[in-house]
């Protein structure tokens, strides 16, 4: 199994700008400065500089992994079968920072509704299914006809609905999903000429259901997936429906995904038994109160540090070498 850091950081992190100069340019003013004398190439290549010089945005993504496991795609039968850990708004962006695309994409799974876990969803639904070469039964089914036509036929047995082969596996606990859909449902009800539009029209919904594993194979190894609740938000009087994942195999990984500090208290269980555990962190100078802070994590026991990665943070964690596991960093990728 392959876990690739899509985005690192928090929901409303900004990223910065930095002075360039194109290598293009750079490389033709080195030819020319063969001829010049000492003196004057300190003169030209500030000269150059200041001319030349432009402004490049560094982005900072949301906090989405890319799960990667060595079995048959959806796609096309080849491995590896693609999983996707949330997907915020910018998550076609982080995709294409690592040479991928939604197309290439087998499953998604949503851990709570925020929109830095869930605001990728319209792209993701609406780009696959007008797509119909998502995977290869797809195309066999449509035969060149658009997709909108064929499942709005009304001699159709499957009238409305879109066969499971033709579009992404979706993972979730019920009441995640639920709340998914209320968000999705204003831009994903417009297929024209379609009149029952649900959720299942644009994924093969899975349900994940509490203390039952998702099985998934990955070469010689099996991955039991179960979900986690988290407790993240207590909005009113009512808990936000959030649940991170326990992969387990040779090795537990814990994903809590987004979590206030070691609430409840019985998650230490599941911190106790993890090897692994990607540990959301706050770095804002004002604590929110729904993510654990740096300085909440820097109390905790070397138990519990050792095992920790840690993301989900505005600025990067300034800690002691050798005190957590280790600080993520977009696109870094970790093999179990």
């Amino acid at each position: 199994m392959k876990i690739t850091s899509l985005g690192v950081n928090s929901a409303f992190a900004t990223g910065s700008y930095e002075t360039t100069v194109s290598s293009v340019k750079l490389e033709a003013l080195l030819n020319q400065l063969t001829s010049e004398s000492p003196e004057s190439i300190t003169t030209t290549i500030k000269n150059f500089i200041d001319q030349e010089k432009e402004l490049t945005y560094k982005p900072r993504w949301q906090s989405n992994f890319l799960v990667e496991f060595d079995r048959p795609s959806k796609r096309d039968g080849k491995p590896p079968y693609r999983l996707i850990v949330d997907f915020g708004g910018d998550v076609r962006h982080s995709l294409k920072n690592i040479g991928l695309n939604f197309n290439q994409i087998d499953g998604y799974y949503v851990s709570h509704p925020h929109a830095d876990h869930i605001g990728g969803v319209e792209g993701i639904a609406l780009s696959t299914f007008f797509n119909p070469f998502y995977t290869q039964k797809k195309q066999e089914w449509l035969k060149g006809e658009f997709i909108a036509d064929k499942i709005a036929e009304k001699k159709s047995e499957g009238r409305y609905r879109v066969p499971e082969f033709a579009k992404p596996d979706l993972f979730g606990h019920r009441d995640v999903l639920q709340e998914l859909w209320h968000a999705a449902k204003p831009g994903l009800k417009t297929l024209q000429g379609v009149r029952e539009i649900f959720l299942d029209t644009y994924f093969d919904v899975r349900i994940m259901i509490p203390n039952t594993s998702l099985n998934m194979e990955d070469g010689n190894k099996k991955w039991e997936i179960y979900t986690m609740l988290s407790v993240h938000i207590v909005a009113g009087d009512d808990i936000m429906p959030s649940y991170g994942l326990i992969f387990e195999s040779d090795k537990t990984i814990l994903m809590p995904t987004d979590t206030q500090f070691m609430t409840p208290p019985n998650l230490k269980t599941h911190y106790k038994r993890a090897d692994v555990i990607y540990q959301d962190c706050e770095t804002s100078p004002f604590p929110s109160g729904v993510h654990p802070h740096l300085n909440e994590l820097r109390k905790l026991t070397e138990e519990y540090k050792r095992k920790m990665l840690l993301y989900h943070y505005d600025d990067p964690p300034v800690v002691d070498e050798g005190e957590f596991m280790g600080i993520l960093k977009t696109g870094e990728t970790r093999i179990y």
